[in-house]
């Protein structure tokens, strides 16, 4: 996916400072774009060669199903001019990296074994602020094979405090 991320850079980047006066607005019809281009049946009618792009812009933007600021039009008719439908939720990815670095805060997905109350994942959020030393934007995965416990993943750091993580490290101290 390394090529993806390549293609992907110039355009999150060049988004970025176009939209650097209202990235909050630009977060919203980045996430639906991106929601939007992950359907594998759209990536298979935007791939049909008999199909223009101005039919798949218009598809998109059907689907979308909300009034797209012209920024976003022009965005997406440059996206799907350059064949670069594929590389738009990867363009989303580093568009929200980006934003997050700006704000000083980054992503993170507790992935857990049950539901976690809002109250509990209040003060958890709260506990892994302090722990990563800033803001996070916390969403939860259920992960039933995690036995119990959490496991956060919060960039390209993990902390892992599942019952399947415990019994893999006592399985290594036991075999080693």
């Amino acid at each position: 996916m390394a090529e993806l991320a390549t293609i992907a850079r110039p355009y999150a980047e060049a988004l970025f400072k176009a939209t650097s006066s209202d990235l909050n607005g630009a977060a919203s019809w980045v996430e639906a774009l991106q929601a939007i281009a992950g359907n594998s049946e759209l990536q298979q009618f935007a791939d049909n060669p008999n199909v223009t792009s101005a039919q798949v812009f218009d598809l998109i933007a059907g689907v979308a199903n909300m009034a797209l600021p012209e920024m976003a039009k022009n965005f997406l008719r440059t996206v799907i001019d350059n064949g670069r439908l594929s590389a738009l939720t990867e363009i989303a990815e580093q568009f929200r990296v980006l934003k997050n670095a700006q704000s000083g805060s980054a992503d993170a997905v507790v992935y857990s074994a049950f539901a976690i109350e809002s109250a509990a994942l209040a003060d958890l959020a709260t506990t892994l602020e302090k722990r990563f030393a800033r803001k996070l934007n916390v969403s939860v995965q259920l992960q039933p094979e995690l036995i119990g416990g959490i496991r956060v993943v919060v960039g390209d750091e993990v902390l892992d405090t599942s019952v399947k993580a415990r019994l893999e490290q006592m399985k290594m101290a036991l075999t080693a």
